[in-house]
C-alpha cells in the first residue's frame, strides 16, 4: 500500500480502545488508511468511526468504521476525514446534525446561503448547526479537515423544521451510485 491517500496527503492513523475480560483498558486495533476519492471528483474521505446512536454505546464491540454512514449522517454520530481539493467545492447543503469541522491542514472556505464567507486555516474550528452552507478551497493545496457529525433534529423557524439537503439529494455527483 501506498503511504499516501488518493488526495496526495498521508494516510491516517487510527487506534481503537476497548476492554479486557478484566475490564482494563487495552488497544483494540491501529491502522493506517488512506482518504478515497469519492463520486463528485472534489474531495477524498475516510470514515474513521461511527455509532448507531447518540449517547453512544461503549459496550458495542463492532467496529464503528463498519457501520452504514452514507455520504452524510444517517444516524447517531461519525468522524470522517475529508481532504478537499485546491480549486473544488462542495454544493450548498444542510443536514439534521450539529458538525464540528477542525481543519488539521490548509484552508478552507465556508460560504453560507446568502453569501457570507469566512476563510477557515489550519487549527482553525467550526461548529456547524444545521444551516445551508458549503465548503470551497480556494487555494492550490489540499486542505485536510476531520469532521465529527453528531445527529441532531432540525432547526425550527418560526416552529417548523427546516428539511435536509444532503448533497447526494442536491448534486447527482454526490450519489453514492455515481461513476
Amino acid at each position: 500500500m501506498d503511504d499516501v491517500s488518493e488526495s496526495g496527503l498521508p494516510l491516517v492513523q487510527r487506534v481503537v480502545t476497548g476492554h479486557d475480560q478484566a475490564g482494563r483498558a487495552v488497544f483494540r486495533s491501529e491502522d493506517f488508511s488512506p482518504t478515497k476519492m469519492i463520486a463528485s471528483g472534489d474531495a477524498s474521505f475516510l470514515t474513521i468511526w461511527s455509532t448507531e446512536t447518540v449517547p453512544a454505546d461503549n459496550n458495542d464491540e463492532r467496529d464503528g468504521r463498519d457501520l452504514p454512514t452514507g455520504l452524510t449522517l444517517e444516524r447517531g454520530s461519525v468522524i470522517r476525514i475529508t481532504d478537499m481539493l485546491p480549486g473544488k467545492e462542495s454544493p450548498m447543503h444542510r443536514t439534521n446534525s450539529v458538525d464540528y469541522g477542525i481543519v488539521l491542514d490548509g484552508e478552507i472556505e465556508l460560504e453560507l446561503e446568502d453569501g457570507r464567507k469566512k476563510s477557515i486555516k489550519q487549527g482553525g474550528i467550526i461548529i456547524q448547526r444545521g444551516t445551508n452552507h458549503l465548503w470551497r478551497n480556494t487555494t492550490d493545496k489540499v486542505c485536510r479537515i476531520a469532521f465529527i457529525l453528531i445527529e441532531a433534529p432540525a432547526y425550527r423557524h418560526n416552529g417548523v423544521p427546516l428539511g435536509e439537503a444532503k448533497p447526494e439529494q442536491v448534486d447527482e455527483r454526490y450519489h453514492p451510485d455515481a461513476a
